[in-house]
């Protein structure tokens, strides 16, 4: 049974203008530089002094996607006069950890607090908690399940995401009768289901599918992801088409393909668009990533809460923050944009 598609506020998937104008505002060629690095306030850091006051928790403090948040979000709070906590899980899909975060930010009052829930439904109490003492909560990235447990979600339409990969592999092939691994995330994220889900109708498949030849998930780590994809060249040598839920995951899958020699054999597609995925792109890893951006969605949640907290109205419901094909090889019927360009606005 497919999930459903998010609702979205109809912004168009492509980058929209003043994505491209805040780029340089945001400091993001700073961040394509340090992808892996962990930022610089540290785990519980906080910037800038102002009257609102806001909290981060992402997945992971080195995940590069959420490296890129927190440098993002620290450096606009700062340019708000915002007050900036952040904190993070230690492992993707640490959802105890992601409450306790929550649960210090409920203790410190601050005014909103924007999160990328590890699991989409294990962090509702704590949300409900923070919400039932007035503070806004919004969802960055990955939808909570049910939606409306959070004040609004910023996110990139993962069903779309995930539509577009599959899609343009499924292009790539042509002709060939596919034989597909799918590099799942975290069993349980809505984010992980929305992509899987998409990639299958892009595609063209249904789950169960003979031509799905191995599935696995791999927590959108880089080493899990080749073990993965080691094991299930094993069983499958005859692979052609792989999908990976992120570009970490794609890094891994490709470490395994080349050590077996087959990767004039294989197509891989990625979602993320961060620097290295996008150069990983321009070096032939693999043939194709969607870009998301994730400083558009943590600048629209801070001007969010802060708007919220001086009076206006609190945010509401799904707002698509846009998805790009990033490919040297565009296919006929598929909008996309170079590496060139993806390298000058990646995760704008």
């Amino acid at each position: 049974m497919r999930t459903h598609r998010p609702r979205t506020s109809g912004r168009p998937r492509r980058l929209p203008g003043h994505v491209i104008a805040a780029v340089a505002v945001a400091g993001l060629v700073a961040a394509c530089g340090s992808e892996g690095e962990a930022p610089d306030d540290g785990a519980g850091g906080e910037t800038g002094g102002g009257d609102v006051s806001i909290g981060l928790v992402t997945k992971t403090e080195t995940n590069p996607f959420f490296v890129t948040m927190r440098e993002v979000a620290s450096e606009y709070a700062q340019e708000q006069g915002a007050e900036l906590t952040a904190l993070a899980g230690e492992f993707d899909g640490d959802n105890e950890g992601q409450v306790r975060a929550i649960e210090d930010l409920i203790a410190q009052g601050v005014d909103g607090i924007m999160i990328t829930p590890s699991n989409s439904s294990g962090v509702l109490g704590a949300i409900e908690q923070a919400r039932s003492q007035g503070i806004v909560v919004v969802a960055l990235d990955t939808a909570t399940d049910p939606e409306d447990a959070v004040d609004a979600t910023f996110a990139t339409d993962n069903f779309e995401a995930g539509r577009l990969q599959g899609a343009y592999v499924r292009a790539v092939l042509g002709d060939e009768e596919p034989k597909l691994i799918m590099l799942d995330g975290t069993a349980g994220g809505t984010v992980d289901t929305l992509r899987h889900d998409g990639f299958l109708e892009g595609f063209g498949l249904e789950e169960g599918d003979p031509e799905i030849v191995g599935m696995e998930n791999t927590q959108g780590d880089q080493n899990t992801a080749q073990t993965a994809m080691e094991n299930l060249l094993q069983r499958s040598p005859d692979v052609n088409a792989v999908y990976t839920i992120n570009e970490p995951a794609a890094r891994g899958a490709y470490a395994a393909i080349e050590a077996r020699g087959l990767t004039d054999q294989i197509t891989i597609g990625s979602i993320d668009g961060g620097c290295e995925g996008v150069q990983d792109v321009a070096d032939g890893k693999y043939a194709a990533t969607v870009m998301q951006f994730p400083a558009e969605m943590v600048r629209q949640g801070i001007d969010a809460i802060i708007e919220a907290a001086e009076g206006g109205e609190p945010p509401s419901g799904f707002v698509d923050t846009g998805s790009v094909v990033i490919t040297d090889d565009p296919v006929e019927g598929i909008e996309s944009e170079d590496t060139e360009w993806g390298l000058e606005n990646c995760w704008g």
